[in-house]
């Protein structure tokens, strides 16, 4: 199974946000057991890293991508990748970069807290949640 994980699964595992950490952390579970193939959109990288500086300063963010980059392949975000995102038929331009590279990845699921944000894709949008109970 592939999964491309949303930013805000990573950073609810990286910070133990409640009430979502516990999901998210037993998703990091299961992409380090290898039962399953996780992505992340290159974008993804510089955003978790500020947020983490914010909360945990440099060392801290630093840590945490580098656990990240261990841990999810990077798909690439290229100059036709933004365009085709403007172009699908969702409210937010992230989150349709997101998704953008979800297809490239040939990704099953996008993995998101933001579920319905991705409605009227050709890839189900699930929650951590949804997902860890077919796993």
């Amino acid at each position: 199974m592939k999964l491309l994980v949303d930013a805000n699964v990573v950073l609810d595992a990286a910070l133990a946000r409640q009430p979502w950490v516990l999901d998210a952390a037993r998703l990091i579970r299961e992409i380090e057991s290898g039962k399953v193939t996780a992505y992340i959109a290159g974008h993804t990288v510089t955003t978790v890293y500020y947020i983490l500086r914010k909360h945990l300063g440099s060392g801290g963010a630093a840590l945490g991508v580098s656990n990240m980059l261990r841990l999810f392949e990077v798909v690439p975000v290229e100059k036709h990748d933004f365009a085709q995102a403007s172009l699908l038929a969702l409210s937010d331009y992230e989150d349709a970069v997101q998704a953008v590279c979800a297809l490239k990845a040939g990704a099953d699921f996008i993995v998101t807290r933001n579920e319905k944000d991705f409605s009227g894709l050709s890839i189900p949008a699930w929650a951590p949640s949804r997902v860890l109970a077919i796993l």
